[in-house]
């Protein structure tokens, strides 16, 4: 009976407002730093980009869009999120936050997932990745980031974002929960840009680049 409740839209919708209620409490209590490197200025100032982060940091990453929407330099972005259950209730969560929702996944919906976000690039508008989800192998990353950026010519922003104190769950990817009143720290890395004929070979560099942002925003926080 409990999983049959757990599984019900109704159950779905209110739980998904609950961690709503808290994620806006503890990302807003938190003293965050941002740190980003010198050609990030044109996105930020709202240039498209395919911003990809490891999974784990999807949680906390939405501090980031508070933040440059209280400063009026963003556009409103788009994530991708599974068909499956535990995305789409992630997909209730963020777009309950600000953020835009495309459902897909390489198994599921995919296609039609990919044009719409071919369609938000060539519009103009900002997508995220996780590029390991949306069930891993942890930090392993999927070609569809580099794919993005080969045919749509704008560049890979790698991004991380941690605070401390935090909890870490037992899942595949290790999801960090922030826990409110802490110190944070967002990492913005240099863009990546991805020629049209590279593809999948950028991809050594992309997974690289996210290691070290999550590296840099650990060594930020100590």
């Amino acid at each position: 009976m409990l999983k049959r409740l757990l599984r019900s839209e109704r159950t779905q919708e209110a739980l998904a407002w609950l961690v709503v209620l808290y994620l806006n409490l503890a990302l807003r209590s938190i003293r965050w730093r941002v740190v980003a490197a010198e050609g990030v200025a044109p996105i930020l100032a709202g240039a498209p980009a395919v911003v990809a982060l490891w999974h784990e940091f999807l949680p906390v990453m939405p501090a980031l869009w508070f933040r440059l929407r209280r400063e009026g330099r963003t556009a409103r972005v788009h994530v991708l999120v599974s068909r499956h259950r535990d995305g789409r209730f992630i997909g209730r969560v963020l777009a309950r936050l600000g953020v835009g929702v495309v459902h897909g996944s390489s198994t599921r919906g995919g296609a039609a997932a990919g044009r719409t976000l071919s369609e938000l690039l060539a519009g103009g508008e900002t997508i995220i990745l996780t590029p390991d989800g949306p069930r891993g192998p942890r930090r392993a990353a999927a070609p569809g980031v580099a794919w993005f950026a080969a045919i749509s010519g704008v560049p890979v922003l790698p991004a991380a974002a941690l605070c401390r104190p935090r909890l870490v769950l037992k899942s595949w990817d290790r999801m960090v929960i922030p826990l409110p009143f802490g110190r944070g720290a967002i990492v913005l890395g240099e863009p990546i840009a991805v020629a049209e004929e590279e593809g999948e070979q950028a991809l050594p560099a992309i997974s690289a680049a996210l290691d070290r942002a999550g590296a840099d925003a650990a060594r930020i926080l100590g």
